[in-house]
């Protein structure tokens, strides 16, 4: 999978014989009939781009973006200009700079042949601005915002002010900054909130752009089944003749290279036009290690934000919403007691909640402050809000695999040894997400890089090995049930 490039133009039934020909043809191509094409669009999307931080004053505007690539045949790139004079204007000041940008982009020579292309001019009282399409109403390609999932229901922190304030601007203004928006945090601290919020954000202020929502194991499955069926154009026109693009749980391509492929093309195509992508992830881009390294780059492009464990006060905050939501009555000390002694994330947060509510109901008593202590005691004994730590976790692998901790932390190379030690690796980075060289120096000041090895070689051997996979996943739930 390479970088896009401008791709040689084909008719379905026909190959042009010459420039002219590509120009009378050019009305019989759309990006609907040709991936060829589609590519060939997103690298002049590329080469403009490059233009536009070369070109003086106000010439791109004027003179640059203006050109519109029709097709390639023979090494001759040909582009259409609006009028002779922009036509004379680009080949005498721009011509050989344009054939280097492209034959740079193309990765072999190419000639650029300027082709005057007469247009209508357009009507300026009703413009829309570049980027976004034109539906007759608003799209959302049968996604409906879940109603419960809006800005003014998500009680923001210090541990997701930033994701919120991005998630903000990019509803306020799609494509015009934080373009992409990446999301992070470990499940249910609310990524998907933020999603529907921009979503149904947008679609409130009425404005001309289309959405569409796709979860990474949706669109996987969905691209297998547009190959299986010879349907990929009409997926590739589903997913890329949008607005705005919302992605959930990006993670789940890593390691699925042609889906992967997929998602670097869309990616290019609505980026290089200005459309608005918002991805969530439960990691930032550089801990996706199964994830090409190209879309890594990409996703790190606009805005990263976390979305961290909330804290005391934040989590006694979310309570007291929901139970406002829920038309509930809760002591300010109700909440605070279940935000101090209920471990996990928000769901098990607030599905504390709802137990007491329902216990309360049953036992037909009001809620209480001996009731929700009761509660607690009985379901949520543990009390544990901090992470497991670093002694806990080797010494549950050391129990599960019948090797002294010691050996775990030292320096072996017998093999069941350091497996032991590349699944603590594994675990603790899950659990904490400590820096890799704060982890090294956790099994006596190994380099961050042997961490990072260790990391994903586990990842690795768990997508193949479902043994493997559960026994990792059992560790993790005895040690953090919540996980």
């Amino acid at each position: 999978m390479g970088q896009p490039c401008i791709s040689d133009v084909y008719n379905r039934t026909s190959h042009p014989q010459s420039a002219g020909d590509l120009l009378a043809m050019k009305s019989q191509f759309t990006l609907d009939d040709s991936d060829d094409l589609i590519r060939m669009r997103q690298a002049w999307s590329i080469v403009l781009s490059r233009l536009k931080d070369e070109a003086v004053g106000g010439s791109f505007e004027k003179f640059l973006r203006p050109l519109e690539p029709i097709g390639i045949l023979n090494g001759v790139l040909t582009v259409g200009a609006p009028g002779q004079f922009v036509a004379e204007w680009v080949k005498n000041r721009y011509l050989g700079h344009l054939q280097r940008i492209v034959s740079d982009e193309y990765g072999r020579p190419v000639v650029v042949d300027i082709l005057v292309e007469p247009r209508e001019r357009p009507n300026t009282s009703n413009q829309v601005p570049v980027g976004y399409a034109r539906p007759a109403a608003t799209e959302t390609h049968g996604f409906r915002p879940n109603d419960r999932f809006t800005f003014d229901r998500f009680v923001v922190g210090q541990s997701n002010r930033l994701a919120v304030a991005g998630a903000k601007a990019v509803a306020a203004e799609p494509g015009a900054k934080y373009n992409p928006l990446f999301i992070y945090g470990s499940s249910g601290l609310g990524k998907t909130h933020l999603l529907h919020s921009i979503a149904k954000e947008v679609i409130s202020r009425g404005p001309d752009i289309t959405l569409a929502y796709v979860s990474a194991q949706q669109f996987a499955e969905e691209f297998i089944a547009a190959l299986q069926n010879n349907r990929i154009e009409q997926f590739r026109r589903q997913q890329r003749n949008v607005g705005m693009w919302l992605v959930d749980d990006i993670q789940f391509i890593a390691g699925k290279d042609k889906t992967q492929e997929e998602i670097f093309h869309t990616f290019n195509y609505l980026y290089s036009l200005g459309k608005q992508i918002v991805l969530t992830s439960d990691r930032p881009p550089r801990d996706l290690f199964l994830m090409d390294e190209r879309l890594r780059s990409r996703f790190e492009a606009g805005l990263v934000a976390d979305v961290q464990m909330p804290d005391t006060e934040t989590r006694c905050a979310i309570l007291l919403s929901k139970a406002n939501l829920e038309h509930m009555v809760l002591d300010h000390d109700i909440a605070m007691l279940l935000a101090e002694s209920v471990p996990g994330n928000i769901r098990v947060l607030e599905g504390a909640l709802t137990k007491l509510v329902a216990q309360a109901s049953v036992s037909n008593v009001p809620v209480s402050l001996a009731l929700a202590a009761e509660m607690v005691e009985q379901y949520y004994r543990t009390g544990i809000l901090a992470k497991p730590g670093f002694g806990q976790i080797v010494d549950a692998v050391s129990k599960h695999y019948k090797i002294p901790a010691e050996e775990i932390k030292g320096t072996s190379r017998k093999a069941p040894i350091v497996h032991a030690r590349h699944i603590s690796i594994f675990i603790t980075r899950e659990i904490t997400h400590d820096s890799w060289k704060h982890i090294g120096s956790l099994f006596g000041d190994r380099d961050h890089t042997s961490m990072m090895h260790a990391y994903t070689k586990i990842n690795e051997m768990m997508n193949g090995d479902k043994d493997l996979s559960a026994s990792v996943k059992m560790l993790i739930r005895n040690l953090y049930p919540e996980c």
